[in-house]
C-alpha cells in the first residue's frame, strides 16, 4: 500500500482522526475496538510491533496491535514526536503530570488552543509511582498512546520529579525520562538558618563549611539584580554555607556525576519541600555557588512565602509573593535558569503575579488537581460510589497526612447524609474535603478487600474509561483556566 493511501482508513468512523502517521512505506492509527482501543499499522513496520490478527479496514490491510508496552516503544521509534525530549528551554513550560494514566487526552485537547506551552505530560514522583502502584514504563506508555491517538506533533517531556538518590535517578534516566527534579530537601541543614552571627562563623569555622572561593566571590560585594541591591557579610555567608552547603555537594554530584556524563535530561534543582522560605538573599547565593560549580540547571524551585498546599489557592499575602516573585525570577534570569513553581494546581490568586514577574518565562508543575476532576466526575455520576470512597477516605485520612503538609479541617467538611446525591459535586468547591479526597488517592487506589483483591481501583477505572470524554472536557475547563491565568 502506497503510505499516503493511509489517510483513507479516516473514512473508518472508529479511526482517531488525528492519528493517521506515515513513516516510510509504512503507515499506522488508532481505532476503538470492543475489547479496547488497538494501533493498526501497515507495510513493513508491522514488523516492530507485537500484532494480535489481520484486520481490514476500507478495503486495506492491516495488522492490529495491542496497547502494550512493546508497541509504545515501537510506536516512539517509529514516530519521534511520540517520544519525549528536553523541553524546558522553551519559554513557557507546564508540568501537567497524570497519576491515573488517564488525563494526557484531555490535556492535549487544550494544549492545540495554547501553541506557546510546552507541556510535560508524564510526570511522576517515586511517592506517587508507589501509591499508585505504577512504574516509570506505566507513566511513559500511558503518555506515548495519548500521544499517537492525539497526532500531537509539539515537543513534551518526561519528569522523573523529586528523586532522591542515584539509584532512582539512573532508573527515571534509563526509563526515558528528559527531566530529572532533584529533591534537595534532605540535605538542606534548617537548624542553622536562625543561629546567631558568632554561632554561624564558630560553627562554619569547625566544620571547614565555608570556602575561600565562596567569600572571594560574594562577600564585601553589592550585587544589583534589576534594581534589587543584594550582600553579604562573612557571617551570612557562614550561615548560608552551613544551611545549604550538603545541597551544594549533594546537587553538584547528581549533576557531574550523573546529569551532565548523559546529557539526555534537563536538570531541576528544587528546594521547595522545607520549611523556612527562600530569600532572595539565599537564592542569589545558591545560583551563584551552583554556577561556580559548573552546575547547569535549567530550573530552580525555592520554597516561596506562605504555602503552596494540595488542590488548593495560595494561602498567604499574594502582594508579599509578588514583591519576592520579582526578585526570585530576576535572580534566575541572571544566571540563565528558569523559575519553577511546585505544587501549582489552583494558585489561581497568584498566576497573574508569576506570569508578569518572571516575563512570561516560567515552569509551573500540576498534578493531583487532574485526579480531582476525575474524582469529581465520580461524584456527579456515581454517587454510591463517590459515598464509599469519601468516607473510606475520612478513615484512613492520617496515612495520607504522612506523604503531603496540608492544614485540612476535617471537620468543616460538610457530613454526606446531610448533602442530596446532587449536592455532593459542590464538595469540591470546599478546600477541607479537596484536600480529603486529593491526598487519599493512594489511600484509595491501594485499598483492599479482604481477599487481597482491589477494593475501589477497579471500579473506578472501568468508570472512568467509560467517561474519557467527560473527562478531557473537565481538564480543558479546570487546566485552561491555569493556563489562561498565566497569560499563555
Amino acid at each position: 500500500m502506497m503510505n499516503n493511501n493511509i489517510f483513507k482508513i479516516l473514512e473508518d468512523p472508529s479511526v482517531y482522526g488525528l492519528s493517521p502517521a506515515v513513516s516510510g512505506d509504512s503507515g499506522a492509527a488508532m481505532r476503538r475496538a470492543p475489547e479496547g482501543d488497538m494501533i493498526v499499522v501497515t507495510g513493513s513496520l508491522a514488523a516492530e510491533f507485537e500484532c494480535r490478527r489481520p484486520v481490514t479496514l476500507c478495503g486495506m490491510e492491516f495488522e492490529e496491535a495491542p496497547l502494550t508496552a512493546q508497541n509504545a516503544a515501537a510506536l516512539r521509534r517509529a514516530f519521534p514526536y511520540c517520544a519525549p525530549s528536553k523541553m524546558l528551554k522553551n519559554a513557557k513550560t507546564v508540568g501537567l503530570g497524570d497519576r491515573l494514566g488517564l488525563a494526557s487526552d484531555g490535556h492535549i485537547a487544550l494544549l492545540r488552543k495554547h501553541e506557546d506551552v510546552y507541556p510535560v505530560l508524564a510526570q511522576q514522583s517515586m511517592r506517587e509511582l508507589s501509591l499508585t502502584s505504577r512504574t516509570y514504563a506505566d507513566v511513559l506508555n500511558a503518555a506515548t498512546f495519548a500521544v499517537f491517538r492525539q497526532g500531537f506533533r509539539r515537543a513534551w517531556g518526561f519528569d522523573g520529579d523529586h528523586l532522591k538518590n542515584k539509584r532512582d535517578i539512573i532508573d527515571a534516566l534509563n526509563t526515558g525520562c528528559t527531566m530529572i527534579t532533584l529533591d534537595c530537601g534532605e540535605h538542606i541543614r534548617g537548624q542553622y538558618a536562625k543561629v546567631s552571627d558568632e554561632e554561624a562563623l564558630a560553627e562554619a569555622k569547625r566544620l571547614c563549611a565555608l570556602s575561600d572561593d565562596t567569600v572571594n566571590a560574594l562577600s564585601g560585594v553589592v550585587f544589583d539584580v534589576e534594581g534589587e541591591k543584594i550582600s553579604y557579610t562573612e557571617a551570612d555567608l557562614a550561615r548560608f554555607a552551613l544551611v545549604y552547603g550538603d545541597m551544594l555537594d549533594f546537587a553538584t554530584d547528581i549533576w557531574q556525576s550523573i546529569i551532565a556524563l548523559r546529557n539526555t535530561a534537563d536538570f531541576e534543582v528544587s528546594i521547595d519541600e522545607i520549611e523556612n522560605p527562600t530569600s532572595p538573599a539565599e537564592h542569589f547565593f545558591i545560583a551563584s555557588e551552583l554556577i561556580r560549580r559548573g552546575v547547569r540547571p535549567a530550573t530552580v524551585a525555592p520554597r516561596f512565602c506562605g504555602e503552596f498546599q494540595k488542590g488548593i489557592d495560595f494561602i498567604g499575602d499574594p502582594a508579599q509573593f509578588e514583591r519576592e516573585m520579582k526578585v526570585h525570577a530576576a535572580i534566575a534570569r541572571r544566571f540563565g535558569y528558569k523559575i519553577s513553581v511546585h505544587s501549582g494546581s489552583d494558585k489561581f490568586s497568584v498566576f497573574p503575579a508569576i506570569a508578569r514577574q518572571t516575563h512570561g518565562v516560567f515552569h509551573v508543575k500540576t498534578a493531583g488537581t487532574n485526579y480531582l476532576e476525575a474524582m469529581r466526575i465520580i461524584s456527579a455520576h456515581a454517587p454510591d460510589l463517590y459515598r464509599e470512597l469519601h468516607n473510606y477516605a475520612l478513615a484512613h485520612f492520617d496515612e495520607a497526612t504522612v506523604y503531603y503538609h496540608v492544614t485540612t479541617d476535617l471537620s468543616r467538611i460538610p457530613a454526606l447524609e446531610t448533602l442530596t446525591d446532587a449536592e455532593l459535586p459542590s464538595l469540591f468547591e470546599q478546600n477541607d474535603a479537596r484536600q480529603l479526597i486529593h491526598i487519599c488517592y493512594g489511600v484509595l487506589l491501594s485499598a483492599k478487600k479482604e481477599d487481597n483483591t482491589p477494593l475501589f481501583r477497579d471500579r473506578l477505572y472501568e468508570f472512568w474509561r467509560g467517561h474519557t470524554d467527560e473527562y478531557a472536557k473537565a481538564l480543558e475547563r479546570h487546566i485552561g483556566r491555569h493556563l489562561e491565568l498565566l497569560g499563555c
